[in-house]
């Protein structure tokens, strides 16, 4: 199914600025929070004195971890759904405002309410905090050395969670007999989200319901999180999240200071409102990526793989966040063969904490660096061994005739559900012209420039989450018909694609349906949110089930008006027809004649599928100044059936761009007292429309068997392509003149330090 595309529906509002965040809603009455922070990442809390600041003008309260043990606030890690080297995962229960010890800069202290913003932020400065100060664990080197602090006492050796996986046994085996051993250890440095919209909350109490205004990717979650601090039932909660502006993995669970500013509602008995500023927002928000990923690859004389030995360290940070530890194990262990046919596949998994800001999923969640891992072990293979890049891969690829494919390392029985790789393998070769490159090269070098290409094949995990996800369709008064479900878009454009979708079903026009995702005003369901490409597979799907319903109770109703049999009645464009008369109904009338007859509440069982591609590079370095540029980037994606291309395309463009940012500039510093040294975009650089110069993009798929549409998901397939591939161009430029290794990012000192180093 595809359908027409006329632009985004909510265009309009979001670029004249008529969007509505967390920021544009005020309640009457509503008072202003500030919180203090730590600003140093390991000491003990000796004293904390807010008397200054709680006779301050304007002031309403002050709160501290005191106040928010007191009342319950505290939330542990959910447990995680397999077992490691010694069972669960040891949790660090993370408090709300931290009360004994500051365990990384930007961590909340307190939180000041006053009449107004400018009172709490002044307020704030009058708290008079007693640090002892205590050994930092600034990186994983640092948190696993002999003797290193301990960053909570009941997690020895920094620790949180080991898992083994694989057949050691016969990977040691493999790699005794193989021809060639191949090995190689890369960094995926830590990333800021930084979405549009800042951090913010508003949250006001009616009696025992908590209403919470917040950015989110979907309400589920978000009510899970809330409950578990808070003790709160979910009918308790009315959550608000109408325009989210970007959210990249970084706004799917509850922060701390969300359940901070409840509890002061609550305290004061007025609407409390916070808007983090945007170095706030960099210091405090979740973090991504933070990896540390070893493999090693054997294969035989011939070139076939044998065997794949992985060594994942992830850091954590101070706290397991809720998101941090499910992705940095399932995902490496649902791409841990890549898309290759490896009979040996294996190795260790361990969550690590530090001194730095907590970690959770981001746009791809450990999918990208799985990819990048598994690709550059494969071009490090063709380069030691002699064979061609390209057809290395297509010696080991999946053949679609093995499809579902088992994955031996899935902590659970999971398959990828198809794929073609050697078509998209085929695909982007002749799309970017790869033969041609050679002379292309020659012609950079006669220039005094590196030519560089580079490629990566790939398949991921999308959709997975909740056991089920749920639909509402409700009729209103004025004829129009409303799509309700948990998920809260961010940028996908779910108000424009579910309503198509719903009206090519039903045979109206998409101009009469809207989309309510993730509303307190919708009715009472459930569903996974807005991640792991999810969406459309899952959401979609489940809306077109609600579709399905509806016509079905609409048929048996509009029967009985008509007073004709079931059978006899037909439907096309919004209309039933009795057949051999010239008696009809729409539906919308239906509608109006039985008010909440027509209503649905449809559920699906939550879906999976596994997205692939082929992506290819190239790029051209001026060794002078060590300047990369992208020329040209092939695209050829397998994201199942595709609804609307043009927003399919859409999520490319920007999965590829976020990929690249990652590639070539951006990485969270801290210093070794890990305080963060790019705390702003003066020191953070963002991915700018220069980055990429040429985009070819070919959707090349097939359907999913695991949902009603055969759709697999796109949100992420840019950003998992994007790190293998163009850090294997970087690399094939750099590689003639010597450079052997090269981590991201990759800017134009390191490159050029490369070079230098290379020389000698």
């Amino acid at each position: 199914m595809t359908l027409p595309f006329n632009g985004r529906r909510e265009d309009p509002r979001l670029l004249t600025g008529q969007g509505r965040y967390t920021a544009d809603h005020n309640l009457p009455g509503q008072a202003w929070a500030a919180f203090l922070r730590a600003d140093v990442a390991h000491a003990r809390i000796c004293g904390l004195d807010i008397s200054a600041a709680r006779a301050a003008p304007g002031v309403l309260a002050v709160l501290t971890g005191a106040d928010m043990e007191a009342a319950g606030y505290r939330r542990g890690v959910a447990p995680l759904p397999f077992k490691g080297r010694d069972g669960a995962i040891l949790t660090a229960d993370t408090p709300a405002l931290a009360s004994d010890r500051v365990r990384y800069v930007g961590e909340p202290l307190a939180l000041v309410v006053a009449e107004t913003e400018a009172q709490a932020r002044d307020a704030v400065e009058l708290i008079e905090l007693d640090l002892e100060t205590l050994e930092v664990v600034p990186d994983l080197p640092a948190a696993l050395a002999d003797g290193a602090a301990v960053i909570h006492e009941d997690i020895p050796g920094n620790i949180c969670f080991t898992m083994d996986f694989g057949d050691d046994e016969a990977i040691d085996k493999a790699f005794a007999e193989a021809a060639h051993q191949v090995r190689v250890t890369l960094e995926s440095p830590r990333l800021f989200g930084t979405p549009m919209e800042p951090k913010a909350a508003l949250a006001r109490w009616e009696g025992a319901v908590l209403d919470l205004w917040c950015p989110s990717q979907g309400i589920t979650p978000l009510r899970g999180g809330l409950a578990a601090v808070t003790g709160l039932a979910p009918e308790q909660m009315r959550l608000h999240a109408e325009d989210v502006g970007g959210a990249f993995g970084v706004r799917g669970q509850i922060y701390p200071e969300y359940t901070a500013v409840a509890l002061a509602a609550k305290r004061i008995g007025r609407p409390v409102k916070w808007v983090a500023s945007r170095s706030e927002t960099i210091l405090s928000d979740y973090q991504g990526r933070g990896l540390t990923l070893g493999a090693e690859l054997a294969l035989d004389a011939k070139g076939r793989f044998l065997a794949l030995r992985h060594d994942v360290l992830a850091d954590m940070g101070a706290y397991p966040s809720a998101a941090g530890p499910v992705t940095s194990i399932q995902n490496p262990l649902q791409m841990a063969c890549g898309a290759y046919r490896i009979p040996a596949v294996g190795g260790q998994i361990r969550l690590v904490l530090t001194n730095r800001t907590p970690v959770s999923a981001y746009r791809g969640a450990v999918r990208p660096d799985m990819a990048y891992i598994v690709e550059r072990l494969v071009d490090e293979a063709a380069r030691q061994t002699g064979f061609d890049r390209i057809e290395l891969r297509r010696k080991n690829l999946i053949p679609v005739a093995d499809f579902p494919y088992p994955i031996a390392t899935s902590p659970v029985p999971t398959a990828y559900d198809s794929g073609d790789f050697a078509r998209l393998l085929d695909r982007a070769q002749a799309r970017s012209d790869w033969a041609g490159f050679p002379a292309r090269r020659a012609e950079a070098r006669a220039r005094g420039k590196l030519r560089g290409i580079g490629c990566a094949l790939f398949i991921e995990p999308a959709g997975g989450g909740p056991q089920s996800d749920q639909v509402a369709l409700t009729w209103e008064a004025d004829g129009s018909l409303t799509i309700h479900t948990a998920a809260v878009a961010s940028g996908q454009g779910h108000e424009t694609v579910f309503p198509e979708l719903l009206g090519v079903q039903l045979g109206l026009p998409a101009g009469r349906i809207r989309l309510k995702g993730g509303r307190s005003d919708s009715p009472f369901i459930s569903g996974g949110g807005a991640f792991g490409s999810r969406s459309m597979m899952a959401q979609g799907s489940t809306t077109q089930e609600a579709g399905r319903q509806m016509l079905a109770k609409a048929h048996g109703l509009a029967a009985a008006l008509l007073e004709v049999a079931p059978e006899a009645l037909s439907y096309a464009e919004g209309l039933f027809t009795a057949e051999g008369s010239n008696r009809s109904l729409s539906l919308s009338d239906l509608a109006a004649q039985a008010p909440g007859g027509l209503d649905v509440l449809a559920e699906l069982p939550g879906p999976r599928a596994f997205p692939s591609g082929m992506h290819v590079a190239e790029v051209e370095i001026d060794p002078e100044t060590g300047i990369c540029v992208v020329l040209r980037y092939t695209s050829v994606d397998d994201c199942g059936t595709v609804i609307n291309p043009t927003l399919v395309e859409g999520q490319i463009i920007g999965g590829l761009v976020q990929g690249l940012g990652q590639v070539f500039g951006e990485a969270a510093g801290y210093d070794a007292e890990a305080q963060l040294l790019t705390g702003s975009f003066m020191d953070y650089p963002m991915p700018r429309a220069d980055l990429l110069h040429r985009i070819d993009i070919e959707l090349n798929g097939v359907p999913s068997p695991g949902n009603g549409l055969g759709a697999k998901g796109v949100g992420e397939a840019g950003t998992v392509g994007a790190l293998p591939t163009a850090m294997n161009a970087v690399m094939d430029a750099l590689a003639p003149d010597g450079v052997a290794h090269l981590d991201m990012p990759a800017t134009p000192w390191r490159i050029w330090q490369a070079l230098q180093d290379a020389k000698g």
